[in-house]
């Protein structure tokens, strides 16, 4: 069979396609998307990021570990740290508000990067081509430069969704590296179609290709990192540097009308997943009428119950012991269809956050291998080192900034996440392939995906086009493609609101379908951005 690769750019689907045609597998693919997408959305990702991928290897009918490289907060942290600086938790959920923005922008919001020791650990296992030859593309365009994306462009206009926060323009300000490489010379930001170059990203990239990911980790490019950030006073040390590894942990597996879901583990998003399939088990979804007012009450309600058990239980269980099964078991989602059959409020508790700004990567190669990768900075820290090119992660964002809370600071510990590659198999073999970026809406977005397919018996490209909704906590939130008259059916019973955005405001999906008969396989980019889909004879 031919392969495939979905990705929210074009360019980077079009540099994994490239390396599929000349015979590389899905995880080469997956590499060489990920070095474009570096690039091309530098506060969505980047070698200064993190990672989690869910893969199924040809031939195999064993349910692989999930391959984790989380950004894990660095040794100089403390849990009370912040917590007299504490304005408020972001209403939206995407992590707590403090003075001065410490917590989001500049150099103590600097987790541990990880992404790197995830590739090192794909290039060691499964690649086939060198990280030279799936590089290429990405520094190539370092030097020669790559045009601005019109959403990229539209991104950096954006004003801060709340005083208290950042927009994408204001981090640009962070650094005077950020500003050298993203402005113009009147402070203003490129325009769509204007050509960005970064010549300093690329000589980063390939000093990892001549000596290796460990130089980024223990070696030159470790020193130089380590210079400034110790310069800054960040909370990351040499030793976090030297001293991290990559995670790999049994995956989230549940069942589903038959299927097998398998997904990621805490603290991602592939518990609430599995949380929320089980309680939507016990129903006849086909029969309330796809995106009816009752199946949105519903189903938002499953998602309602599945968060309100995340946001008590989900942390790091290298710092927090997780009642995984439990929280992912047929008795609980039982327990929860009693309280929504009964029509008894759910109290969602505090609310765990993760920032919007991801970016992912399906591909399944033609002999079967399926790769279902999400790498991210959160929405990046605006911090660019001398000299370097890229930008660091903003993850302590994301931690509970008083401590006595599963999700608190402490050092070592990686925060909650949405991240939710996922695979749904039959009879052992993949059948979707898909994730998404997102926040904690790509868990919701993900299980809608799903549910299309599974339930509704939709196409892939309908499954992931469809209007969606979310449900975290105190409102039910749709997408302006649902009609007003079914949100107002919906809100008698549950407060509602319609978003302005016809197809944005949730998790953009990507995934394969692959028929269990012929093979054959189909993709859809999410129509909330500027990905596609390509098939690679």
């Amino acid at each position: 069979m031919p392969g495939m690769i979905v990705a929210p750019q074009p360019d980077a689907v079009e540099a994994g396609a490239h390396i599929l045609a000349n015979g590389g597998n899905a995880f080469d693919a997956a590499v060489a998307c990920a070095g474009v997408q570096f690039l091309i959305d530098p506060h969505s990702c980047g070698i200064g990021g993190y990672m989690v991928m869910a893969y199924h290897l040809a031939n195999t009918e064993d349910v692989q570990p999930i391959l984790d490289a989380p950004a894990t907060a660095g040794s100089g942290v403390t849990p009370s740290m912040w917590e007299d600086q504490v304005i408020g938790p972001n209403p939206r959920g995407w992590g707590f508000f403090l003075e001065d923005k410490v917590n989001e922008d500049g150099y103590q919001a600097i987790c541990t990067p990880g992404v790197m020791r995830g590739i090192e650990t794909m290039l060691n296992r499964w690649c086939t081509r060198e990280l030279s030859e799936l590089w290429e593309t990405a520094i190539r365009f370092c030097a020669a430069g790559w045009p601005v994306s019109a959403g990229m462009a539209a991104r950096w206009k954006e004003p801060p969704m709340y005083y208290e926060t950042s927009s994408l323009r204001q981090k640009l300000n962070v650094s005077p590296e950020a500003q050298r490489i993203y402005l113009k010379s009147d402070g203003t930001t490129l325009e769509m179609g204007d050509v960005l170059h970064n010549p300093d990203y690329g000589r980063t990239l390939g000093r990892v290709v001549e000596k290796g990911v460990e130089d980024f980790y223990t070696g030159d490019l470790a020193g130089e990192m380590i210079a400034d950030l110790t310069a800054h006073e960040a909370w990351v040390t040499a030793d976090d540097l030297r001293n991290y590894t990559v995670r790999e942990e049994p995956a989230v597996v549940g069942t589903y009308r038959g299927l097998q879901v398998v997904s990621s583990q805490p603290p991602h998003g592939g518990p609430t997943l599995i949380a929320i399939l089980n309680i939507l088990e016990g129903y006849e979804l086909r029969s309330l009428g796809h995106n009816s007012a009752e199946y949105i009450y519903l189903v938002s309600m499953a998602m309602k119950a599945a968060f309100a058990d995340r946001n008590r239980h989900l942390a790091d269980p290298q710092h927090i012991k997780v009642p995984l099964e439990w929280l992912t078991s047929k008795e609980r989602a039982a327990e929860w269809r009693e309280v929504i059959d009964r029509g008894e409020p759910i109290n969602v508790g505090r609310r765990q956050h993760d920032a919007p700004d991801t970016t992912h990567v399906t591909v399944v190669d033609d002999a079967g291998n399926c790769v279902s990768l999400t790498h991210s900075l959160g929405t990046s820290s605006g911090v660019i080192s001398p000299n370097l090119g890229f930008m660091y992660n903003n993850s302590m964002v994301n931690f509970e900034p008083q401590p006595g809370h599963p999700n608190s600071i402490a050092p070592g510990k990686g925060r909650t996440t949405g991240m939710t590659p996922t695979m749904v198999m039959k009879d052992s073999k993949p059948m979707l392939v898909l994730g998404a970026p997102g926040a904690t809406r790509i868990t919701t977005s993900v299980l809608q995906v799903i549910l299309n397919h599974v339930d509704f018996g939709m196409g892939i490209s309908d499954a992931v086009w469809a209007p969606r909704f979310d449900c975290q906590g105190n409102e039910i939130v749709c997408q302006a493609r649902i009609p007003q008259q079914t949100c107002d059916a919906v809100g008698v019973r549950h407060p509602t609101q319609r978003l302005p955005q016809s197809h944005g405001g949730m998790a953009l999906v990507h995934a394969i379908a692959i028929d269990e008969m012929s093979g054959t396989l189909s993709g859809a980019a999410d129509t909330g951005g500027e990905g596609m889909a390509l098939l690679v004879e």
